[in-house]
């Protein structure tokens, strides 16, 4: 059947497309304007530099007044004076004065004056190199704050690089045994704590991998041999495939256990995925369990590249659709796969006519062995790891996935991926 040929003359209506839109991310107008301890301690050093350079100007222009003789007469005064003429450019009442009494009054006016002069010129001045140096403290407060606090951004980028699963980093901090010195120590130490805890975990899960395949490989290879004779009774027979279907059961519990225990990690190995050819893939390998249920795959598939692993990715397509076609309506059910490109991410959608799930048993979907109404495992649909495996590996590649029940029953599940 083509990929959206009707499977009935009569097809149920189109399901609803989802109306909400992934969460933005939360992007800084003005990263520059961020309270880094480097800005703080710059203001810091400048504030009190400033505050300081203040104090002072006002000790030295009230030392300066005091000294002016601020509110004092004149230590003079002029008894007689005949015949006595007087120039000045400053004080221009100086040239007018009639007797000895107006040229007292006029010289201690220009006295005043002139000290006025002085100490607005010295608090002028003084304003405009305190302006000035402390233009300079805050550059050299930011640089040497810099210089400071160079430590910490070699540990914040060691600390970044580990955050890529880049466990094999050290910071290494040299110079002299103060406080940095310690914290990069310590936080060398926790590293080489957290890479044998890594790679215990690793060795773990290969040595896991080989001594549980091999002895469920083993068995189905036998049960498929006893099978394959076809003198066994009918007896046999039955038993024999019901206990095939027990190996294979716990075969698909041993790979979800691994994969899952795999995929906790971030991806390192990224490279461009085609999100729709992995959408496409899903629905085919899951298109003839879909027609035996009699369930139309609809949705349009846009390409769109992430980076990441490509079998991971996958493989959290084939547990969404296959999630989506086993959890179905018995009859004229659907599960519409789209993929999207949205503004720094790409979308994968997966919705589905189902059963009427509570909003408030969404979030237990994505526990390991939840199911619906809080069953355990125990059914043939699968082996309560599909929906865990899918948040694991959105995970690992800094991506999210979210489930809102649709009105009338079933899920849409959306996957969030970055770009």
């Amino acid at each position: 059947m083509p990929p959206f040929s009707k499977a009935t003359p009569t097809p149920p209506p189109t399901p609803p497309k989802p109306t909400w839109d992934p969460k933005p991310v939360n992007v800084r107008p003005f990263p520059w304007l961020r309270p880094t301890i480097r800005i703080r301690l710059t203001l810091l050093y400048g504030g009190m530099f400033l505050m300081a350079g203040v104090v002072l100007l006002t000790i030295i222009y009230i030392l300066a007044a005091d000294a002016l003789g601020a509110g004092n007469q004149l230590p003079f005064k002029i008894i007689d004076a005949q015949s006595l003429r007087i120039s000045s450019s400053t004080c221009s009442g100086l040239s007018s004065v009639a007797d000895v009494e107006q040229l007292n009054r006029a010289v201690d006016h220009c006295i005043q004056q002139q000290r006025t002069f002085a100490l607005n010129t010295l608090l002028n001045r003084s304003l405009l190199a305190l302006l000035g140096l402390t233009v300079v403290a805050f550059a050299f407060g930011y640089a040497m704050a810099g210089r400071v606090l160079s430590p910490l951004g070699r540990i914040t980028r060691t600390a970044q690089r580990v955050a890529g699963s880049d466990l094999h980093r050290r910071i290494e901090l040299g110079g002299p045994d103060d406080e940095l010195k310690e914290l990069s120590d310590t936080f060398d130490e926790m590293l080489d704590r957290l890479d044998r805890a890594f790679e215990s975990q690793r060795r773990f899960v290969a040595n896991a991998s080989h001594e549980l395949r091999t002895p469920l490989a083993i068995n189905r290879t036998l049960l498929e041999v006893q099978l394959a004779d076809p003198d066994a009774s009918p007896e046999l027979t039955q038993l024999g495939k019901t206990l095939l279907a027990t190996n294979e059961r716990s075969e698909q519990l041993v790979e979800g256990l691994l994969l899952l225990a795999r995929s906790e990690n971030k991806i390192v190995d990224k490279r461009p995925v085609d999100l729709a050819e992995v959408a496409s893939q899903a629905v085919d390998q899951a298109r003839s369990e879909a027609q035996e249920k009699g369930i139309e795959f609809r949705g349009a598939r846009h390409q769109v590249f992430v980076q990441g692993n490509g079998v991971l990715l996958e493989r959290i397509a084939l547990n969404l659709v296959q999630n989506a076609v086993r959890y179905n309506v018995p009859e004229g059910g659907w599960v519409e796969v789209t993929t999207e490109p949205q503004p720094g991410c790409a979308v994968l959608i997966v919705s589905n006519t189902g059963p009427v799930v509570p909003a408030y048993e969404v979030e237990n979907l994505f526990e390991p062995f939840r199911r619906l109404r809080t069953e355990r495992t125990g059914s043939d649909k699968g082996v309560g790891l599909g929906l865990s495996i899918v948040r694991s590996v959105a995970r690992a590649h800094d991506g999210t996935i979210t489930a809102e029940p649709r009105e009338g029953g079933g899920l849409t599940m959306r996957v969030v991926l970055p770009l």
